[in-house]
Parts: C-alpha cells; sequence; structure tokens
C-alpha cells in the first residue's frame, strides 16, 4: 500500500517570527543572525531579503554589501523554539508519526489519519491553515507516496504553497530536475556527478548501480533508487540525537591558548547543561578549531566509559588542544561537541563498553 507522507516547511521561519512579532519589520528586508560588522553569518532572511541574493550560512559582510538597507537582528532562538512546539501540538492532532528535521520542518506520515477523508492533499492544507490562523506563519507542504520526493514538493510551490507528486508521476517529475535538488546532493557531490555528466535526474537514472559507485561509492544505491522515485525510510518519531554542540566565532582572532581554554571551558558548560537537560550521556568529545586563515581542524576522544563529566570532559581539552597548532597559529572559531549519545535510562555501570 502507498504511503501518504507530507513535509511541511515553514516559510522563511526565523525571519517571519520577527516579522509576526515586530510589526515594523514587516515587508522589509530582515537578515537574522551576526550583525554587518561582525564575523557572524546569516541563519536566515526574509523573502524581501532573497531578493538581494542573500542566503543561510552568508557571511553577514557580504549580506550587507548585498542589502546595505537590510535590518539585522539577533536570533531569538527560545522564541523559535516555542513557536516551533506550538507548531507540532497543531501535528499531533492528526498524528503521532511526526518526524522533525529542525525546528522549522517535519515528516507526517498520514496514511491512516481518518481527517478529511484520509486525502493527504486535503489534510496538508488545513494544516498550512491552521498553522496561519492560529500561529500568522505560513507554511509549504510537500505531499507523496515518500519522504524523498514529498520534501522535493515542499520546495515546488515556495512560499505559503504545496505540491503532490503522485503514484505513477514521479519518475517523470525527476527526469529534468537538476542534480542539485535531490535531497542529499550537497555541492560536493553535484560538482562530481556534474564531472561525469550527471546534471539532471534523467541523467542519473542512466548510471547502472557500478557505475554510481565509482562516483559516490557507497551512496551508490540510495542515488540509484531516489532517481527513480523509490525511497523505503519510514517516519519515525524515535530519532536518536547524534550530537549535541557549541561554537563561538571571535570578533578578533585570538593567539594566547590560556585564553582559547576559557573560550572552550565556556562552551563545555554550555553543552554539558545542555546535555543533562535533555538526560543524555556522551563517549565521544570533539573539539573544533578554524584558523584565521580559514581552515580548519577537529581533534576527537572516544572513551569506552561516558566522558560526559565535568571532571572528565575538563581534562580532555587541553589535550586535544594540544593536538592541534592553536600554539602557532591565530584562531578564529572555536567549537565542543559530543557525540555517540545514549539516555541516562539506557546507561548503566555495568554496561559492557561500546568500544574498545
Amino acid at each position: 500500500m502507498n504511503r501518504k507522507i507530507i513535509h511541511i516547511d515553514m516559510d522563511a521561519f526565523f525571519a517571519s517570527v520577527e516579522q509576526r512579532d515586530f510589526p515594523e519589520l514587516r515587508g522589509k528586508p530582515v537578515i537574522v543572525g551576526g550583525q554587518p560588522n561582525s564575523r557572524g553569518v546569516v541563519a536566515a532572511s526574509s523573502y524581501e531579503a532573497r531578493q538581494f541574493g542573500i542566503y543561510s550560512a552568508m557571511p553577514c559582510s557580504r549580506a550587507y554589501q548585498n542589502c546595505p538597507h537590510a535590518i539585522f537582528v539577533r536570533p531569538r532562538f527560545q522564541a523559535y523554539k516555542q513557536v516551533s512546539s506550538e507548531i507540532h501540538a497543531i501535528f499531533k492532532e492528526y498524528t503521532d508519526l511526526i518526524e522533525p528535521l529542525s525546528l522549522d520542518e517535519a515528516y507526517l506520515d498520514v496514511t491512516d489519519v481518518e481527517s478529511r477523508d484520509g486525502v493527504a492533499t486535503l489534510i496538508a492544507k488545513e494544516l498550512r491553515e491552521k498553522i496561519f490562523k492560529q500561529l500568522q506563519l505560513t507554511a509549504s507542504a510537500g505531499i507523496s507516496y515518500n519522504k524523498f520526493l514529498a520534501k522535493l514538493g515542499s520546495d515546488q510551490n515556495k512560499p505559503n504553497g504545496q505540491f503532490v507528486i503522485k503514484p505513477g508521476e514521479a519518475e517523470h517529475y525527476l527526469q529534468d530536475l537538476p542534480i542539485s535538488r535531490f535531497h542529499g546532493v550537497g555541492k560536493v557531490t553535484e560538482a562530481k556527478m556534474k564531472s561525469f555528466g550527471i546534471n539532471t535526474g534523467g541523467d542519473l537514472k542512466q548510471q547502472s548501480l557500478l557505475q554510481l559507485q565509482r562516483v559516490v561509492g557507497n551512496s551508490a544505491e540510495y542515488y540509484y533508487d531516489i532517481a527513480r522515485g523509490i525511497d523505503h525510510r519510514q517516519v519515525s518519531n524515535k530519532r536518536i540525537r547524534k550530537s549535541l554542540g557549541s561554537e563561538t566565532t571571535f570578533q578578533q582572532d585570538i593567539s594566547d591558548t590560556q585564553e582559547m581554554l576559557q573560550q572552550l571551558f565556556k562552551l563545555l558548560d554550555e553543552v554539558l547543561a545542555s546535555l543533562s537537560q535533555r538526560e543524555l550521556l556522551a563517549y565521544t568529545l570533539t573539539l573544533k578549531v578554524k584558523y584565521a586563515d580559514f581552515s580548519q581542524v577537529t581533534r576527537s576522544y572516544t572513551g569506552d566509559t561516558v566522558i560526559s563529566l565535568q571532571k572528565t570532559a575538563s581534562t580532555l581539552i587541553p589535550t586535544l588542544l594540544n593536538k592541534t597548532d592553536a600554539d602557532t597559529k591565530s584562531v578564529r572559531l572555536l567549537g565542543i561537541s559530543f557525540s555517540n549519545l545514549l539516555s541516562h535510562k539506557d546507561y548503566s555501570d555495568s554496561q559492557l563498553p561500546l568500544f574498545n
């Protein structure tokens, strides 16, 4: 039986929340992120700002050059989290099979939902209408029989639109679609595929599994399937967080290792608090260093017992920093992250080590 999957993607989420909460920003180019004279990057931009070629992760200094009259606002992540929880409350009126991808997008499996006579396009329309009525925010939706196609669909008629890809229509839809639109194809993979003459979904479909293995290695089967509209992944409401971390970019490069350690310990306290709040433990600690020349390195340690304890992690940080060139090169960014996570309830002192 074909599943009925909806992918909901909020429109310019952070910027739209700012425009909703502060009416003086409505209709104006709004950039959420750092300030124009900072080293920060764009976290989100309103559609008015996007007309000037501004996109997420662009340096704020460059965004200012593109649009000097833009309004730069600092992110209010707590506000965005609150709105996200309100959106999910609307989702739960229809189904418990919700897989969040971020604060502003999620998959919903509505295969067994009886509302609106079980018609997924009508359910998506009603969801979007409720979000707008209750929260004064617009959302776009993609509707299809699998996750890959539903996500493609939500981007088709943005903003404030929806698009359905029915069984039997996928291969025709994918035929001329640029390879850059395929979920999972980043800039590096796109460049590699194009070097092999793979520019569209039709080009991708012409490749044999063996040919794709030469291009994308172990991901060959995934790309072979999606070129044919095949995606067997289930919508899972039991997503396990893979990592948790924090990083900071300095206004001025720093070269004093003691100052670096102070900054890293601040980040450590922040991340440990987040882990504790989520009742998570970790086996791997990773230190990230970006130098003044924009090159970057990571150094990690994985233990056979949990290391996400203040005393343990604090002793590891100087050791990891010593394995970088921070003593001879200036640093513009430092980051801390924990991975190989598990919940408190899944851990016990008698548990066998996960790693040798």
